[in-house]
C-alpha cells in the first residue's frame, strides 16, 4: 500500500471518527432538550448537526477516492454502504428541518409564557399563592358568566400549548430518525470491518 493510499484511508477513518460521532450525539441529544423546553441549547444542537453533517461529507469523498484506488466499486458491500450513507445524509437534512421547527416552536412558547408590559400598564410581581388563587377564581367566574358559544377562546395559553405540542411532535420525529441514522452508521461500520 502506497503512502497516498494510506493517507486517503486515514483521512477517511479520521473524518468518520470526528464527524459521525458528534453528529450522532447532537441528534440523539436534541429530544432531551426539546422536552426540557430549552430553545437555546436546541439551537446550538441544530448548528452542531449542520456543521458536522457538512464535515461528514469528507467520509464519503475519501471513501470514494479509496474505493477507486483499490478498484472496489463492483463490490456489493461498498454499494450498500454508499447507498446507506446517502440515506443517512437525507435523514440528517430532514432532522435539521425538524430541529429548526422545534427551535421556533420553543421560542414561541417562551415568548407566549413571558408577560409583556404595554405602555401605561403595570405588571404586578407575583406575591405568592394568594394572587394566583385570586386570578384563578376571577378566570373561573368570567368563564361561568360568559355565554356558551361553542367556540374555544384564543389566547396566549392556547398558543403556548400549541407550540409545545409542535415541539413534542418534532421531538418524536427527531428521536426516531436519529435512531435510524445511528443504526445506519452501525451497519456501515459492520460492512467496512467484515468485508
Amino acid at each position: 500500500m502506497s503512502f497516498t493510499d494510506r493517507l486517503v484511508l486515514w483521512l477517511h477513518i479520521g473524518f468518520a471518527i470526528f464527524a459521525l460521532g458528534p453528529v450522532t450525539i447532537a441528534v440523539l441529544s436534541t429530544p432531551r432538550y426539546i422536552r426540557g423546553g430549552n430553545p437555546v441549547i436546541v439551537g446550538y444542537l441544530l448548528r452542531t448537526t449542520r456543521v458536522y453533517t457538512l464535515v461528514s461529507l469528507g467520509v464519503l469523498v475519501f471513501g470514494l477516492v479509496s474505493a477507486q484506488q483499490h478498484k472496489e466499486f463492483s463490490k456489493p458491500w461498498l454499494t450498500i454502504s454508499m447507498t446507506l450513507f446517502v440515506v443517512a445524509l437525507v435523514l440528517l437534512v430532514i432532522i435539521m428541518r425538524d430541529q429548526r421547527r422545534a427551535v421556533h416552536a420553543l421560542q414561541l412558547a417562551v415568548a407566549q409564557a413571558t408577560p409583556v408590559a404595554t405602555p401605561g400598564t403595570a405588571v404586578r410581581p407575583a406575591e405568592g399563592h394568594s394572587d394566583a388563587a385570586e386570578e384563578a377564581a376571577d378566570n373561573a367566574e368570567a368563564a361561568r358568566s360568559a355565554p356558551d358559544t361553542g367556540a374555544k377562546p384564543i389566547g396566549a395559553p392556547a398558543a403556548g400549548r400549541d407550540a409545545h405540542h409542535i415541539a413534542s411532535v418534532e421531538r418524536g420525529r427527531i428521536a426516531t430518525m436519529g435512531g435510524v441514522v445511528a443504526l445506519i452508521y452501525l451497519v456501515i461500520l459492520i460492512l467496512m470491518v467484515w468485508r
